[in-house]
C-alpha cells in the first residue's frame, strides 16, 4: 500500500498489487475535527463505527445509486476500519440535502431568507422542519479551510447542467430514503453531506457511471437528532460531535476560537460521552449491537 493522502479523519492508500491494484484503501481513523481543527485527542472506536455504519447504509441505498466499496478484505492492522474502494473522478462539490433548518443553513436564512439560493418561508427558527427537503451544495475546501455554500446555478456552471441535475436528484433520493429509515427508528435526519464521483470503468462499474463515494450517513457527515427531543427554536440534542463543540466553547475549556490555535485536549468524560453517542446512533440505526 502506498500512502497518498491524510484528511481530517481518513487516510488514503493506493493498492499496489493483487486483484484491486490501482484502487484505493480508505482507512477511517479515530481522529476528530471541530471548527476545522483536528484535535489531539481521539475517540476510541470512532473509525470502526463510521466504517460499519457506512457499509450498512450503502446496502440500504444500493438500488438507488451504486457505491464505491469493492472489498472489506483489508490488512489486519486496519481491519474493521478500512475498505478497498473504486478510484473515482470525484465531482468538486459537496452534495448536501437539508430537511431541517440549522447550522450554516440557518445562518444563510437569517441573512437573506434563503439557503443556497432556495427561498424559504418566513418565520422559521433553529430546528424547523422545511416544507420539503432542499439541495444545498457547497464547494469542497482544503484541509483547514471552510466549505462554502453555493447556489445550484454555480454548481451547474462548474460541472454542467446535466451532471448538476443528476447529483441533485440522487442527493434528494438518498436523503428521502435515509430520512424515512431513520424516522422509523426514532431519529430525525436533519441534513447530510454526500460525495459522488465518476467511474473510469476499471473496477465494478461501467465507465462514466456516477458512484456514491466517501462515507455516507454517519454522525460525521450528517446531523441526527432524537425524534422524541425535537423542539424547534433551540439547539437540538444530537448524535454527533456536538458534545465536543459545546465543551470547546465552554468556559471550562478556556479556548479562544479566534486565536488560530487548536482547542485543548478533551477531558476523559467528554471523550466517553462522545463515544457513547456514536455507539448509540450506530445501534439505533442499524439494529446491530456494538
Amino acid at each position: 500500500m502506498r500512502h497518498l493522502h491524510s484528511g481530517k479523519v481518513r487516510d488514503l492508500y493506493e493498492v499496489e498489487e493483487g486483484e484491486h491494484a490501482g484502487q484505493l484503501l480508505v482507512v477511517a481513523s479515530d481522529r476528530l475535527s471541530i471548527f476545522d481543527f483536528v484535535l489531539d485527542t481521539t475517540i476510541p472506536d470512532k473509525g470502526e463505527i463510521l466504517t460499519r455504519m457506512s457499509l450498512w447504509w450503502f446496502e440500504q441505498l444500493a438500488d438507488l445509486v451504486p457505491h464505491h466499496v469493492l472489498s472489506t478484505d483489508v490488512p489486519a492492522e486496519v481491519r474493521g476500519r478500512a475498505v478497498v474502494c473504486e478510484r473515482l473522478d470525484m465531482f468538486p462539490v459537496e452534495c448536501v440535502a437539508r430537511g431541517y433548518l440549522t447550522g450554516s443553513g440557518l445562518l444563510d436564512y437569517r441573512a437573506g431568507g434563503q439557503v443556497c439560493g432556495v427561498p424559504l418561508p418566513a418565520g422559521l427558527v433553529d430546528g424547523s422542519r422545511l416544507p420539503e427537503p432542499i439541495f444545498t451544495p457547497a464547494t469542497k475546501a482544503d484541509l483547514g479551510e471552510h466549505d462554502e455554500n453555493v447556489s445550484y446555478a454555480a454548481v451547474a456552471e462548474r460541472i454542467g447542467e446535466a451532471d448538476a441535475a443528476h447529483l441533485r436528484e440522487l442527493t434528494l433520493a438518498v436523503y428521502a430514503r435515509a430520512e424515512g429509515l431513520a424516522r422509523e427508528r426514532g431519529i430525525l435526519l436533519a441534513d447530510t453531506k454526500l460525495e459522488f464521483g465518476r467511474s473510469a470503468g476499471a473496477a465494478r462499474h461501467p465507465a462514466g457511471a456516477v458512484v456514491l463515494g466517501d462515507e455516507v450517513l454517519t454522525p460525521d457527515s450528517s446531523r441526527f437528532w432524537p425524534a422524541a427531543e425535537w423542539e424547534p427554536g433551540r439547539t437540538q440534542a444530537s448524535y454527533d460531535k456536538q458534545i465536543v463543540r459545546n465543551w470547546a466553547l465552554s468556559t471550562e475549556a478556556g479556548w479562544d476560537r479566534s486565536s488560530g490555535e487548536a482547542p485543548p485536549p478533551l477531558p476523559p468524560e467528554v471523550v466517553e460521552r462522545t463515544r457513547a453517542r456514536y455507539v448509540e446512533a450506530y445501534e439505533l440505526l442499524t439494529g446491530q449491537s456494538w
